[in-house]
C-alpha cells in the first residue's frame, strides 16, 4: 500500500489568512473580534492575533448571519446568544450547499 500523505491541520492561522478565507479586510476581522465574544484569538509576543480553527467556524457564523442573512450586527450578536446551535447548522448547510454547487460547476466544466 503506497504511502498517503496526512492532510496538515493547522493549529492557529493569522489574521491575514482569516481575512483571505473570507474575502474581506483584516480590519473588518479585528472589528468583529471586537464585537463578538465568540472570537477569542491568542497573542504572540509580537501581539499578533493567532485564531484557532474554533474562531473560524465562528467567523463562519458571524460572516453568514451579518454578510450572507442581512443581520445587523445587534441581530446577529442576539442569534448567537440566543440559537447560537441553530445559526450554527444553518451557517453548515450553507457550506455544504455551496460545495456541492462549486463541484457540479466543476463538473459542467469538464463537460
Amino acid at each position: 500500500m503506497p504511502y498517503k500523505e496526512k492532510e496538515t491541520i493547522k493549529l492557529f492561522y493569522s489574521i491575514g489568512e482569516v481575512a483571505k478565507m473570507f474575502d474581506v479586510n483584516a480590519s473588518l476581522i479585528r472589528f468583529w473580534e471586537k464585537e463578538f465574544e465568540v472570537i477569542d484569538p491568542k497573542k504572540n509576543k509580537k501581539g499578533n492575533r493567532l485564531f484557532t480553527q474554533k474562531d473560524v467556524d465562528n467567523f463562519y457564523i458571524i460572516y453568514n448571519l451579518v454578510k450572507e442573512r442581512g443581520y445587523t450586527l445587534e441581530g446577529a450578536k442576539q442569534k448567537i446568544k440566543g440559537d447560537k446551535k441553530g445559526a450554527e447548522t444553518n451557517a453548515e448547510m450553507i457550506k455544504s450547499l455551496n460545495q456541492v454547487r462549486q463541484f457540479l460547476l466543476d463538473i459542467k466544466k469538464e463537460l
